[in-house]
């Protein structure tokens, strides 16, 4: 026979959210989606679950080790449970809103499922919010979905951002200039991912000067520009460079408590992107608040896609960067006080709990119901100044 406590344990990576929590994410959630309805992004609602091969095109084919599969016992095809919303969100930019205008700005908000979980982010299940804007090439693009994701963070009390700009493809474009073979440079993308510098002379090669040099730019933003224009770069790495340049000088963060940094290899296993990426931190928050960047929306074996970007917040980690909700006033209703009185208190902004049965002691079962108000005539009064007055 099971338990109660056996019927309370859950699968690694997956938890309850309980009151409060439960209601501030969907509060914090539903405050993002207006922000980002305010700038133009209709909201779109894709399923859950869906065929594997749709959840396996463009950016979703790097997340097949992380879908959870099910066979369709009405189509006998195999079904995935979504781990990303972004090749979902691309896949309907591709089919349903084809021949919607560009630039097409889309949001989203749901929940995610994935096999594992990561060090930084141990969850399994999480909620993720994002935006993208589809059909724009142009560094103002980029600039634009940025400053979105530094103004929605910041306008729901995040402080100590940190948006820290990226270049994917700099590593490739640099080991390809100097002839390093695809397995050297795996190993040698590995070794800047961790900022091993010991490790990345041993397998650059000739290009260990520059590649170190690379690693030494990685800093605030201006900094960071005047390194690598400092640097013997090959053409293709110096578009790079100007691009990541165009988009920092178009970005407006001047009056948000947030800054720019830049990594040009920082590289994270993000093979789909093709221009600037970027991740949010907060100062003292464990993991990604989010990221985002330049992608190929829609590209498969018959067509070329069309050029998109955006980012997605993950809510596990966003949550841990505000401040605990403030709990909003609570009156108990005695029994019998009748529906009119409580839905005047719930006009002026009050949470009611309304007595079901006769109470012997009202107070005390208003402490129990976790009230801080009770009412007595017509008005709300404290619990405390009750406890207080002795009455």
């Amino acid at each position: 026979m099971i338990d109660d406590r056996q019927r309370a344990l859950l699968p690694n990576g997956l938890q309850d959210l309980l009151p409060p929590e439960a209601a501030f994410e969907a509060q914090t959630i539903e405050r993002l989606m207006a922000h980002f309805a305010a700038e133009g992004y209709a909201r779109v609602k894709p399923p859950l679950v869906e065929f594997e091969e749709s959840l396996l095109t463009g950016p979703g084919r790097l997340l097949a080790a992380q879908i959870f599969r099910v066979m369709d016992p009405v189509s006998q095809r195999m079904m995935g449970v979504r781990a990303d919303m972004t090749p979902q969100l691309a896949r309907i930019a591709g089919t349903r809103l084809s021949h919607a205008r560009r630039p097409l700005r889309l949001s989203y908000a749901g929940q995610v499922l994935r096999v594992r979980g990561g060090m930084l982010r141990p969850e399994r299940q999480f909620a993720q919010v994002g935006i993208e804007l589809i059909g724009a090439p142009e560094p103002t693009a980029d600039a634009e979905v940025v400053r979105l994701a530094a103004e929605a963070l910041t306008g729901i009390g995040v402080r100590g951002l940190t948006i820290d700009l990226n270049l994917p493809t700099m590593v490739d474009v640099v080991a390809e200039a100097f002839g390093l073979p695809a397995d050297q440079t795996g190993r040698l993308r590995e070794a800047l991912d961790r900022k091993d510098p010991t490790a990345v002379a041993e397998l650059a090669g000739a290009a260990a000067p520059l590649f170190a040099g690379l690693l030494d730019a990685a800093g605030l933003a201006d900094a960071a520009l005047a390194k690598l224009d400092a640097l013997a770069l090959p053409a293709e790495a110096r578009r790079l460079v100007a691009m990541v340049a165009d988009v920092v000088k178009v970005i407006d963060l001047a009056d948000l408590d947030a800054q720019v940094t830049i990594d040009p290899v920082e590289h994270r296993g993000l093979d789909y992107q093709t221009g600037v990426s970027f991740s949010l931190f907060a100062a003292g928050v464990r993991g990604e608040l989010g990221s985002g960047g330049r992608y190929v929306a829609g590209a498969d074996a018959g067509n070329a896609g069309e050029p998109a970007t955006g980012f997605s917040l993950y809510m596990d980690s966003v949550l841990r960067a505000l401040d605990a909700p403030v709990r909003p006033r609570h009156v108990y209703l005695p029994f019998g006080s009748g529906p009119v009185i409580g839905r005047q208190f719930r006009a002026e902004g009050w949470i009611t709990v309304q007595g079901l049965a006769p109470e012997t002691d009202p107070v005390a079962e208003a402490r129990a119901q976790g009230c801080s108000h009770i009412l007595r005539v017509a008005d709300a009064v404290p619990l405390d100044a009750i406890d207080f007055r002795g009455a």
